[in-house]
């Protein structure tokens, strides 16, 4: 794989309820991710930018809401959102206290 491609993969942890349910039950850690990245891109950058072991991907596209505004109705961007499931023991920590 290209490595300036595998740097651009992921957008940003997706911060939410669910997915800090799923961290503390599953060992997941959820990722926004550009639309037209594949399951074994997001492992790989996973582990090149992280240095942790990735034992499962799972994808998702999440559909744009509609939403009506004062000049109309607008429409919210469609996006990519990996739950990334890490090897026992694994753990990313996004506040980089040690």
């Amino acid at each position: 794989m290209n490595q300036e491609r595998l740097i651009n993969v992921l957008l940003e942890p997706h911060i939410s309820e669910k997915s800090s349910i799923v961290a503390d039950q599953n060992n997941q850690v959820v990722f926004k991710v550009v639309p037209d990245a594949t399951k074994t891109e997001i492992k790989q950058a996973v582990e090149l930018l992280f240095e942790v072991n990735v034992e499962a991907v799972q994808v998702t596209n999440v559909k744009g809401k509609t939403k009506r505004t004062q000049s109309g109705i607008g429409r919210r961007k469609n996006w990519k959102k990996a739950y990334i499931r890490l090897k026992e023991g694994e753990d990313i920590n996004f506040m980089g206290a040690e």
